[in-house]
């Protein structure tokens, strides 16, 4: 069934830039004949033939669009019937082909809006139905017939007593006529040129005798009333072409069975009513939109005032900042959310209006290494002139190739010092040159970066490489970007000469151990950030809302730590947090890893073990020593067993030889060591029930100890079940040993340093986590677990943070908690998080739902047990 929407152009914002011809389309009957054409309104009879067909049942169902011009030309016309009686006569003359009971509806209907209009009263919404026979009443010179009238100034119809001609009557033929003055009906064609005239010829109308019209029209005296009318019904027309969007469409959208169709600037829209159901840019998501704008305008729409850099890279000026770089198609498709976010993030910092740095402070896992990489392609394809520096941990750089690798789009050159063995300046400065003479992406370590920046020699090489890495980079991009957080370091030192105002830190992990190392950062990526017109007035918010005791110093770091740290005032942190948010919410990108609970789960103990007497009595001596790193050094070898301490003391980290150990096992007793005694155990029970552990420590004694201890009880081997990483580990170690510990069902233990494994090495075929000792810098144990809890994972994981009871390392524990609960209060608090959200929880180790744990070979050694949120 025809819909009368189909007839009327559907009113559209005047910015959709929508075309009349776009409505010209041809409708179908229920049985599939055209019934009738659609065509431009602003032809004086467009009306007339609606109210016609409607009249003759060609539409079907009655509209409210309808309805609602009826009733406004029932308004209009109400004032001139009060005015002029005699025109209520002329609009009672209902056309021969009326039924009666039409007619006399008509003149209740009429001479009820009559009375009403006498008494002043407000017309009703029942207005009479507008009788078959119009007439178009035209105010305008016959010199302005051939100009096109503006479709919201239509020529108003009026009613007027008129007869039909017996040979031509206006409802037999709705669908053979179009509304362009021609006809395709034969008959009336002929009809016409038998009166020598068009339909669009002036007082001569299809379905009107010229006789009659003369007849009928001589001197009635109201031409002058008629054009006033006529003039006044064309401005509140003009006015229903105004009316606020979201009434038009909300009306529509309750009386139109929609059929929505994809309209490349729009999105998906009503071809009927025009509703848009849902818009382009939420559609292309991946497509960055700026400022005022809802839409990626194209590169020629650019203002004439542009600026530009040393680079060829040109930016706007104005409010709607060209920004038409978007993700390759294929990376879209891979794109997560929470990566198309950064994505436009990165756009709206790196290309945008003043472009400056930005952090990504994305969890470990989340895909940080591939939305900078998609980025970069496009960035490159835009502007091919850019040079990308990228500054990561030497350890990972085959790891970044690889990612390239598979995401490439382009064939870039990826240029390093390592893989050709560039060791000095000279060699070092070959393959600056070939990344600055073309489109390629250069990788350096931080401590390479550092050494040729901070490099005071005289020779040309060195100034030379020196110059090229400060002002060449077009965008410098800083892996790990936690790394360069001490202010007095040659790294951080060396970053900030960079002249390039595009810097990018991608961390999972960027807070570190103090607020302080954060704004650090910021002011690496943006000089001054706290001397910014934006961050003044919240800097002066937090430091009045705090009252910090005698002792703390008063700048905004201190302030900040202390409120999130040991302020009893929950609301007062609450407070403080929105203000850090605020002042960063345009420069850090963070996002927590929801996509991580799309895994099987992660359980996160502390397991608070009682030392033995053998080890209580070797702490005691340990509480003596002055300094912190001997305590915490030699501690974790005597937490593990007693025997370790003289050899801890007396040996350096890299003097440890597979001899000395041997000796060692060969002659202690492993219950005199409680964690000792709990790695036995564990690695027992992980053998039984098929699953692979994964220990990690920050010194080599500790792993060194517990790799010959499997080694002699299993007989096993390094790299077929026992595999190793330390810093000393070659690219290609790690690489073989994480592949093949992940993919070999030999594989039972992976023994990493923590610092070593902390960053892009994927660890999935492990699903039980040791973590030895307490790091003093909670995010190095969290990224540690990462390398198992993360995309890929099959199992649930079980982490085991071991904590020797009555020591200093519990009074480390404690320390490093405090510094963990204000990076998840600063970056993962919200409205639903009460006081005590990311507090641990103290469990039974019976009900702890875990069944190694609740074996009595475990628990009986266990002093407490924590399970963290």
């Amino acid at each position: 069934m025809g819909s009368t929407a189909d007839t009327l152009p559907a009113k559209r914002p005047a910015s959709t830039g929508y075309s009349s011809e776009r409505h010209k389309r041809l409708k179908l009957s229920s049985d599939g004949s055209p019934y009738s054409n659609v065509v431009d309104y602003s032809d004086p009879f467009a009306i007339s033939s609606v109210l016609n067909q409607f009249d003759s049942g060609k539409f079907g169902s009655v509209t409210k669009d309808i309805e609602a011009l009826r009733e406004k030309k029932m308004q209009m016309l109400g004032p001139y019937f009060a005015k002029y009686p005699s025109l209520i006569n002329q609009l009672l003359k209902v056309t021969t082909n009326h039924s009666e009971e039409t007619a006399k509806l008509e003149i209740v209907q009429v001479t009820s809006a009559h009375q009403h209009v006498k008494k002043g009263e407000q017309i009703k919404k029942d207005v009479p139905v507008a009788p078959s026979s119009i007439v178009i009443i035209d105010s305008d010179d016959e010199d302005d017939s051939d100009k096109k009238p503006d479709p919201r100034f239509n020529q108003v119809m009026l009613p007027v007593p008129i007869r039909p001609s017996p040979a031509l009557q206006m409802n037999e033929y709705p669908a053979s006529i179009e509304f362009n003055g021609k006809s395709k009906d034969p008959k009336i064609e002929k009809s016409l040129d038998a009166q020598g005239k068009s339909p669009r010829d002036k007082g001569i109308y299809v379905g009107v005798q010229e006789e009659e019209d003369e007849v009928e029209n001589k001197d009635d005296g109201l031409d002058d009333i008629w054009r006033e009318m006529s003039m006044s019904m064309a401005i509140e027309c003009s006015k229903d072409d105004s009316m606020n969007v979201s009434d038009e469409e909300e009306e529509k959208e309750e009386d139109c069975d929609h059929s929505f169709v994809l309209k490349d600037d729009l999105g998906y829209v009503c071809r009927v009513c025009g509703v848009i159901k849902r818009r382009i840019e939420t559609i292309f998501e991946f497509q960055f939109k700026v400022k005022k704008s809802t839409r990626t305008y194209a590169s020629d729409s650019r203002s004439s005032k542009e600026k530009g850099d040393i680079f060829g890279i040109h930016v706007a000026e104005d409010d709607l900042v060209v920004t038409d770089i978007s993700a390759h198609p294929r990376h879209m498709k891979q794109m997560k959310p929470h990566q198309i976010e950064g994505f436009n993030f990165l756009v709206r910092n790196l290309a945008g209006e003043n472009p400056g740095g930005c952090i990504l402070a994305h969890a470990p896992g989340s895909g940080k290494t591939f939305m900078i990489i998609s980025f970069m392609q496009s960035f490159l394809g835009k502007y091919p002139n850019g040079r990308p520096l990228v500054v990561l941990p030497k350890g990972i750089l085959s790891i970044w190739k690889k990612e390239f690798q598979r995401w490439q789009v382009e064939d870039i050159p990826l240029l390093d010092f390592y893989s050709v063995k560039a060791d000095n300046r000279s060699q070092q400065l070959e393959v600056l040159r070939k990344w600055k003479d073309q489109k390629s992406i250069l990788f350096l370590g931080y401590k390479q970066f550092s050494t040729v920046v901070c490099d005071d020699s005289a020779s040309g090489a060195s100034i030379d490489c020196k110059e090229i890495l400060l002002k060449v980079p077009s965008i410098l991009i800083l892996d790990e970007g936690h790394t360069p957080r001490n202010e007095n370091t040659d790294i951080m030192q060396s970053l900030t000469k960079v002249l390039t105002p595009r810097k990018v830190v991608l961390s999972g992990t960027l807070y570190q151990n103090h607020v302080q190392e954060v704004f650090n950062i910021l002011e690496l990526v943006r000089p001054k950030f706290l001397n910014m017109e934006t961050s003044k007035p919240i800097v002066r918010r937090i430091k009045s809302r705090v009252h910090v005791p005698a002792g703390v110093k008063n700048t905004l770091c201190d302030v900040v730590e202390y409120t999130l740290q040991k302020d009893i005032d929950f609301k007062r942190k609450v407070n403080v947090i929105h203000d850090l948010r605020e002042m960063t919410s345009k420069v850090l990108h963070y996002y927590k890893g929801d996509f991580l609970d799309e895994l099987p789960g992660l359980v996160d103990f502390t397991v608070v073990l009682n030392l033995t007497s053998r080890q209580k009595h070797e702490v005691e001596k340990l509480k003596q020593l002055s300094r912190k790193f001997k305590i915490s050094s030699v501690g974790s070898a005597t937490y593990l067993h007693p025997m370790l301490k003289p050899v801890a003391e007396k040996c350096g980290e890299n003097s440890i030889s597979d001899n000395i150990i041997n000796e060692l096992i060969d002659k202690l007793d492993v219950k005199d060591g409680v964690k000792s005694k709990f790695f036995r155990n564990m690695l027992k029970m992980c053998e039984s029930a098929g699953e692979k552990l994964l220990v990690f420590s920050q010194y080599l004694l500790p792993l060194k100890y517990l790799e010959r201890l499997a080694a002699k009880w299993n007989g096993w081997s390094v790299n077929r079940e026992i595999f190793v990483i330390s810093g000393e580990s070659s690219p290609e170690q790690r690489e073989f040993s994480m592949e093949k510990f992940n993919s070999s069902a030999d594989a039972k233990v992976f023994f990493g340093s923590i610092k070593a494994c902390g960053e892009g090495i994927s660890l999935v075929g492990a699903s039980r986590v040791i973590i030895l000792d307490v790091h003093l810098n909670p995010s190095v144990t969290r990224q540690a677990i990462g390398r198992a809890f993360r995309p890929g994972q099959t199992k649930k994981v079980f982490v085991y943070r071991l904590v020797a009871a009555d020591s200093p390392e519990e009074e480390d524990h404690t320390t490093c908690f405090k510094k963990e609960l204000i990076s998840k209060m600063w970056f993962e608090w919200n409205e639903y998080c009460g006081d005590r959200a990311f507090e641990v929880e103290n469990v039974p180790v019976n009900e702890c739902g875990d069944l190694f744990l609740e074996s009595h070979s475990l628990a009986e050694d266990i002093k407490s047990l924590y399970r963290r949120f």
